[in-house]
């Protein structure tokens, strides 16, 4: 019975690291936290209009709709973390990068909405 159970977590395991598209989520502040070591390329899905309003200070704004076609633009051994304004599109975003062969991917989850660092407009 031990060993059914222990094969469940394993599975259950699995399945919920699938699940998440092989990306990791992070809060803003384990953001924040990852900028200031440096390092990392913040990439701001969002549109124009809501990047020029405010965005993370030295982020790279490439929209969602636009990431298939402008994958190129981006290198696979960097980290990323992935930002828009409450981390739907960051979700999808992520998701695509990993499915693309990136693999250091982090989607910033509440997105701009949680950020309470200092924004660039």
């Amino acid at each position: 019975m031990k060993k059914w159970a222990a094969l469940l977590f394993v599975f259950l395991f699995i399945i919920s690291g699938c699940a998440q598209g092989g990306y990791t989520n992070i809060s803003v502040d384990e953001a924040a936290q990852m900028i200031q070591k440096g390092d990392v390329v913040v990439l701001d899905v969002r549109t124009e209009e809501e990047y020029t309003s405010g965005h993370i200070p030295g982020a790279m704004l490439l929209p969602v709709q636009q990431l298939k076609e402008r994958i190129n633009e981006l290198k696979k051994d960097e980290t990323y973390i992935v930002v828009c304004r409450s981390g739907n599109r960051s979700a999808q975003a992520s998701e695509l990068l990993v499915k693309e062969g990136f693999t250091n991917v982090y989607n910033m989850t509440g997105g701009m909405n949680e950020w309470n660092g200092d924004v660039e407009k």
